[in-house]
């Protein structure tokens, strides 16, 4: 069994209970983690207040970034353990997973080496007057994490945190969580103080709500559904703290007529069924000028022919989606496309032999989609991208904004003048040009508007996020 991680220790829930944790390569346990509760928050909440009053809370941030960049280093070292770990817990593609480690490391990296140089402000102000604007951490930060990328999701959420000297408490998603808790068990082992960091597993209803309600805490950072994220909001509210929130999207691809498709066509379609479509920033919208839209689509069709689907030590394109739920929910779209008589332009292969128990579904490639459909609307979270056409400028531009989401978008043209206004027109958090995700890009301010939330993970914002300031003002005469 595996156990979450409280004050420096490996420890079970106060109340003895487990939860099965299930493969998404076959539906069987193989596992079982803590089911944690208000009282084991507690525990963690209070542990992370003590580190701040001790150890923790007087290093420098020179030393604080020092133990990042080693745990970035020792993460590195078990690369290979915990990519495996990663796999087996999501079940996504090897080659993913060994990715997902490498991220994880960067962050690490990152956020290790912009400790120190964090820096406040002098103000001009009044003559006898030096007035200091100090930039501080707000204290303890909670951090409920999705199960998609719950490597890459830790890095994310907590290294900027720990960096402006931050203690962390961690809800990772019950479906997956193991990788956070053997990097938390790492950061012991490169001398995290106890209580710097905290993972407490269990049910979001049981101990995320537990946490996200705590009056201990002074900051929510979280990823996942609206439906949540409101309730996480609420929350926030009713203690007078400060949230981020990224709340996921119907990313568009915007092509226009000059595209370069010899480009553009690999990228969307490895931008859909990266992480077999799990992936907030799926670019799960092709918008399309009409005069190249059969030209395209057929591209498309050729690629989607083409995706396999298989096991993480297949390490072909995707992977089973996390849980049964998440296949059905895939399955319940893919049939309302049906009844609606859309066009299913091409699919990709479930490998022989797979293991009927697993949570395989099939790539899908739909075309002629109308603006106002639900697969055009909602968010799917799967492999399965919605093609639709348009004629103006301002005709794909308003489908681009034709959702209640704005997490990121691409807008693909030759032409200088059209990527200007058309990238400043598309109301997302990020917009690419003949490109889409680069390579996840940690030094990148990232998060959405309208639905997909609001604050600002990656880069340097992300500090900005997780501190305050302070105005000290001094008269000396």
């Amino acid at each position: 069994m595996t156990k979450m991680f409280i004050n420096g220790q490996s420890v079970n829930a106060l109340s003895g209970k487990v939860l099965d944790v299930l493969s998404p390569v076959d539906g069987q346990k193989f596992e079982e983690i803590p089911r944690g509760e208000k009282a084991d928050v507690d525990l963690a909440v209070n542990a992370a207040n003590k580190a701040l009053d001790s150890a923790w809370g007087k290093m420098t941030a020179l030393e604080r970034g020092r133990l990042l960049m080693k745990l970035g280093e020792k993460v590195l070292e078990h690369h290979a353990e915990l990519a495996a770990l990663e796999a087996r817990d999501t079940g996504k593609p090897m080659t993913t997973a060994k990715t997902d480690i490498t991220v994880l490391a960067r962050y690490f990296e990152f956020y290790g080496s912009g400790a120190d140089k964090i820096h406040g402000l002098v103000l001009p102000f009044l003559d006898g007057y030096t007035v200091n604007v100090l930039r501080e951490p707000l204290g303890v930060t909670a951090h409920i994490i999705p199960w998609n990328y719950p490597a890459q999701m830790l890095g994310r959420s907590i290294a900027p945190a720990l960096a402006m000297g931050n203690a962390v408490v961690v809800k990772p998603a019950e479906d997956a969580c193991l990788t956070p808790i053997r990097v938390a068990e790492l950061a012991r082992d490169v001398g995290f103080p106890d209580g710097a960091i905290n993972i407490v597993t269990g049910l979001g209803e049981e101990a995320g709500a537990a946490l996200s309600e705590h009056p201990g805490i002074n900051f929510i950072s979280f990823t996942g559904s609206n439906e949540v994220g409101v309730l996480i909001q609420k929350a926030a509210a009713k203690n007078v703290i400060k949230c981020v929130l990224e709340l996921g999207g119907k990313s568009p691809h915007v092509v226009f007529g000059d595209a370069d498709l010899d480009r553009a066509v690999p990228i969307i379609t490895r931008g859909i069924i990266a992480n077999t479509g799990q992936t907030c920033t799926a670019g799960s919208r092709l918008i399309v000028q009409k005069s190249i839209y059969p030209e395209i689509m057929e591209r498309l069709a050729k690629q989607f022919a083409q995706i396999k689907v298989g096991t993480p030590d297949m390490d072909l394109d995707c992977g089973p989606v996390v849980n049964i739920a998440q296949r059905d929910r895939v399955a319940y779209f893919l049939k309302e496309a049906e009844k609606s008589g859309i066009e299913m332009v091409a699919q990709g292969v479930l490998s022989p032999g797979l293991p009927k128990e697993g949570y395989y579904v099939t790539p899908t490639l739909l075309g002629n989609v109308p603006a106002n459909h639900r697969c055009a609307q909602e968010e799917i979270f799967g492999p399965v991208l919605a093609a639709m056409s348009f004629d103006t400028e301002a005709e794909g531009i308003a489908l681009a904004n034709g959702t209640d989401f704005g997490l990121m978008a691409a807008v693909w043209t030759e032409n200088g003048g059209r990527q200007q206004r058309v990238s400043k027109a598309i109301k997302a958090g990020q917009v690419y040009i003949n490109a889409f995700g680069a390579g996840g890009g940690v030094e990148l301010p990232f998060g959405g508007v309208k639905r997909s939330g609001h604050g600002r993970e990656k880069g340097f914002l992300a500090l900005e996020e997780v501190s305050t300031t302070k105005t000290v003002i001094n008269y000396h005469g």
